[in-house]
């Protein structure tokens, strides 16, 4: 079975980077003093318990990150002859309906709409791959919407 990519900016590598270090961190921090004991008279200790959970929660996490790392691929610009089609990691400007609209084409885990960035996984995102300014694309999700796109650019390293 093929392992899944993990596509990402060099900005959202970096963030992983930092969380997975403060992870390795606190886990060690967690781990090195006194655990609390299993027992508490005839019973299960809710400390222990609790301290169980988070170790535990802690090192799925971990090996999560570990996971993405082994199987990223990092976002970069396309060469200039490809830079005037959609791509990952390109800013798009979109008009829909006489409203004009942008945002960045990225990999799912630093999509954020909110702030602009849409994932190469969405409906939105996966219809303009690979489509060039001026043309028309419809997007069936849950309504059929019409995006032209205006403008194409790229300011990744």
């Amino acid at each position: 079975m093929e392992e899944k990519k993990f596509y990402l900016t060099k900005e959202g590598l970096d963030k992983l980077k930092k969380e997975y270090e403060s992870l390795k961190e606190l886990k060690l921090a967690k781990t090195k003093g006194e655990s609390p004991k299993i027992l508490h008279s005839e019973d299960l200790n809710p400390e222990y318990l609790a301290f169980q959970e988070d170790i535990s929660f802690l090192e799925s996490r971990i090996l999560e990150l570990e996971n993405i790392f082994k199987n990223v691929e990092l976002i970069k610009s396309p060469k200039k002859e490809k830079q005037n089609a959609v791509a990952l990691g390109a800013q798009v400007m979109i008009e829909v309906d006489g409203q004009k609209d942008e945002f960045i084409l990225v990999g799912s885990l630093e999509a954020n709409p909110s702030i602009g960035k849409i994932s190469n996984e969405s409906p939105v995102g996966k219809a303009l791959l690979g489509h060039k300014v001026g043309e028309q694309v419809i997007v069936s999700s849950p309504v059929q919407t019409t995006y032209k796109i205006k403008k194409i650019k790229y300011n990744l390293s």
